[in-house]
């Protein structure tokens, strides 16, 4: 039987170990060598990277909708935080540098919280789908990702969704963050807000970059593991370049392997596959790259 770890002893040993890692990852970023971006604009950098936009309010089987009410009150905080934060060359991007402790004193809601131990509410919840956007729009550009905390599991069904299944970030304050580096040679700029129901967002630059990004998802399907089902997937990020359309390179970035954790009936019959499907599948992958 695995021995208990502090944190999971009880309520009480997990605030404080939480309380511990929020204070070594703040005096990680006073003694660290990165310079973390500071510096906000009001004047919009003239050229767009990337632009995407996310529904902010989902129908979500068993979640209750107050919880996504309330996230949307918090997003709407987190932006006036991050719009217009310009990340000058050798700056790195930090989510909770930047907007900060997410408790009731601060204006936040209750809103959706996903942890080891399943769902649940806190004050700052829904914040991921802000990281999210961020991450996205690095994803479309030579920005370097330096922090990463993937979901897991597949947490939902999918509904109207517009990216890649996984391509998203788990964040907590202020431990688990959101980072990337700016390593080009010009100032990127983060613009977001909330319109028609909607986050929005953009990453702009001084001028543009030579090459454009495409991520696409590939060999998509639900497995069966014992008494579990796993989504599967690959994604890759294909680097184009922009004068000649040509593709530069095609990256693997993500290795979808993730649990299904709502309900198995939701699952479409359709895109259930067992171990000769998937092997066939691959034969048919390989005849088409030669």
């Amino acid at each position: 039987m695995r021995r208990k770890l502090f944190c999971e002893i009880s309520p009480t040993t997990y605030k404080i170990a939480l309380k511990k890692e929020i204070a070594r990852r703040h005096l990680k970023n006073f003694f660290g060598k990165e310079k973390i971006a500071r510096t906000h604009l009001s004047v919009e950098l003239p050229n767009i990277v990337k632009g995407h936009s996310s529904i902010l309010i989902r129908k979500l089987l068993g979640v209750d909708l107050r919880l996504q009410e309330n996230k949307v009150t918090n997003i709407m905080i987190a932006c006036r935080k991050i719009n217009g934060l310009v990340i000058h060359p050798g700056e790195t991007f930090s989510f909770w540098c930047v907007v900060g402790p997410t408790g009731k004193k601060y204006g936040y809601k209750e809103g959706l919280v996903v942890s080891k131990k399943g769902f649940s509410s806190d004050y700052g919840g829904g914040l991921c789908q802000m990281a999210n956007m961020i991450h996205w729009l690095v994803l479309n550009s030579p920005l370097e990702v330096t922090e990463l905390h993937h979901h897991s599991d597949a947490l939902f069904p999918d509904e109207r969704r517009r990216v890649p299944f996984g391509t998203g970030t788990s964040i907590c304050y202020n431990n688990v963050d959101y980072r990337f580096k700016n390593n080009t040679d010009q100032d990127v700029q983060i613009l977001v807000w909330c319109e028609n129901g909607e986050l929005c967002g953009e990453l702009r630059s001084e001028r543009e970059f030579p090459y454009r990004y495409k991520l696409v998802e590939e060999n998509h399907h639900y497995k069966k593991e014992g008494d579990a089902y796993f989504r599967i997937s690959q994604v890759y990020r294909i680097v184009i370049d922009r004068k000649s359309n040509k593709e530069i390179r095609k990256e693997l970035i993500l290795d979808n392997h993730s649990r299904v954790m709502y309900d198995h009936e939701l699952i479409p019959k359709d895109q259930i596959r067992d171990d000769e499907d998937v092997e066939q599948n691959k034969r048919s992958s390989r005849k088409k790259t030669k």
